[in-house]
């Protein structure tokens, strides 16, 4: 088949193909300059993506979820908050995500990360209001 535009023929094309491959897979940077990647976010940076950031602004219930989401995974739900404490802290979770999951009662058993963001953002606006 012609392709017309192409500079190479089709072998060279497959060849540079196979040849950036695993690279393209491997999900890291594929510049060879470091300073033309951009730099990712830190984890105590506002969340400016979301609109104005209010100070001392309560987090919404898809904030949490998304923290949550980043260090537990699906398959250690159904489970009681002193075991997704464990799985935090085992991962190095911010202090800031594992405080509130302390405060939930300790005989319930949430289903995913949905029903647990939820939980926690109800317990720490009880806790603001009290």
């Amino acid at each position: 088949m012609q392709r017309g535009s192409d500079r190479l023929s089709v072998h060279r094309d497959d060849e540079m193909k196979h040849e950036l491959k695993d690279l393209l897979r491997s999900g890291r940077p594929t510049r060879t300059e470091e300073w033309h990647d951009p730099e990712p976010t830190a984890d105590d940076d506002p969340a400016v993506w979301a609109g104005p950031v209010t100070a001392g602004g309560a987090p919404s219930v898809a904030e949490v979820r998304h923290e949550l989401a980043r260090h537990l995974s699906r398959t250690m739900f159904p489970a009681r908050p002193y075991e997704l404490i464990h799985e935090l802290r085992r991962g190095h979770a911010p202090d800031a995500l594992v405080d509130p999951l302390e405060r939930l009662p300790r005989s319930a058993r949430y289903l995913n990360a949905q029903e647990l963001a939820e939980a926690v953002v109800r317990t720490e606006e009880t806790v603001r209001q009290a």
